[in-house]
């Protein structure tokens, strides 16, 4: 079976979420506007993945999940902010809540199902 990269699962998540709050607040734009609103926690999420490391170990929940969905949400926010998009508390909640459901939800399914694992390259245990 073909290996998948963990960053490329990781990226769709971000894609999801992005996804899910355009439509969630009728937001137009195609896909331009899904650029605008992505490109940040994407920076964010590129960063994560590097200072983890995480092609290592892509479905580790430790240290990859977690510094991956800090970094993605820290930074996506900091950017946002430095852009003009803006933030409110409320929204920097959702997006921890959210992204760290999808950036920690699949490595937790995949350490529970071995097919998963070594469908993105980690040994199963």
């Amino acid at each position: 079976m073909r290996r998948v990269s963990g960053g490329v699962i990781d990226v769709c998540m971000v894609i999801a979420f992005v996804l899910i709050g355009r439509h969630s607040h009728h937001a137009s734009g195609g896909l331009a506007g899904l650029a605008s609103t992505a490109w940040p926690f994407l920076a964010g999420l590129a960063i994560g993945e590097i200072v983890t490391r995480s092609w290592r170990h892509p479905a580790a929940l430790l240290p990859t999940g977690v510094g991956v969905w800090l970094s993605t949400v820290t930074v996506g926010m900091v950017l946002r902010v430095v852009s003009g998009q803006g933030t409110k508390v409320a929204f920097i909640a959702v997006a921890l809540g959210f992204l760290g459901l999808f950036l920690l939800g699949w490595r937790l399914v995949a350490a529970r199902i071995p097919a998963l694992r070594t469908l993105v390259g980690q040994p199963a245990a």
